[in-house]
């Protein structure tokens, strides 16, 4: 399973591709205008030229579907190792399965994305060419926000998807680093995930009983340098 970085901090973003900790990356528009990022084209142009053998997707954000293929189109002509994401639906629940369809049949490398449910899969797996690339960006992270478990999702949607060559099942929004671990064990071929979890990576078969006594000592440190006393 790959492990792409997810975020639009260009400094971050370069700083993984220089240590080779991840294979690829995601972003979207929001957490592009949480990084004060005012120039997609530019953002993205730069990207592209710093790794340009790195995945990276890059999303449309129109409404219009329209707009949203001549978005895809420029997208594409950005060149590097780019796909496109494009939202299950747009805002009026209306399904983009013809952009996708259209798209896919053109030899286009698609990211379809916000897609939290089997039936969704069932439309991009019956909409894309078996001969085009495409990433399935499940929001396991938003399902798991709802109380339900996303590793039968996950395992049903690898499943459903496992005729078509060139597909490739993404966990998106993963809350802790155990979703890395379920990810694997679910045939997910892509994890994307904020710096932040995958800093955590380093703990993976830490022995517990040592993690606890550093608990422990972390707490005691903490209370001493705040000076507290209760007798």
């Amino acid at each position: 399973m790959k492990l792409y970085q997810d975020g639009a901090d260009i400094n971050a973003i370069l700083k993984a591709a220089e240590e080779g900790r991840v294979a690829g990356f995601t972003t979207n528009p929001t957490l592009m205008r949480k990084a004060g990022i005012s120039d997609y084209k530019e953002f993205a142009q730069t990207l592209i030229k710093a790794i340009p053998s790195k995945p990276i997707s890059f999303e449309v954000f129109s409404d219009d579907f329209s707009a949203m293929e001549a978005e895809a189109r420029e997208i594409a002509s950005w060149g590097g190792t780019t796909s496109i994401k494009i939202p299950i639906t747009n805002t009026k629940a209306e399904s983009s399965a013809p952009l996708i369809q259209k798209l896919s049949s053109e030899g286009m490398s698609l990211n379809v994305t916000a897609i939290t449910t089997l039936e969704q899969v069932d439309v991009v797996a019956r909409s894309v060419s078996p001969t085009s690339h495409v990433i399935v960006s499940i929001f396991a992270g938003r399902i798991a926000d709802t109380g339900v478990d996303p590793v039968p999702v996950m395992t049903e949607a690898a499943r459903r998807l496992a005729h078509l060559p060139k597909a490739e099942l993404l966990w998106a929004s993963p809350r802790e680093l155990l979703n890395v671990i379920q990810a694997d064990q679910c045939g997910c071929h892509i994890i994307t995930a904020t710096p932040d979890i995958l800093a955590k990576l380093k703990l993976l078969g830490k022995d517990l009983t040592q993690y606890s006594l550093e608990t422990v000592k972390m707490f005691y440190e903490d209370a001493r340098a705040a000076g507290y006393k209760l007798v």
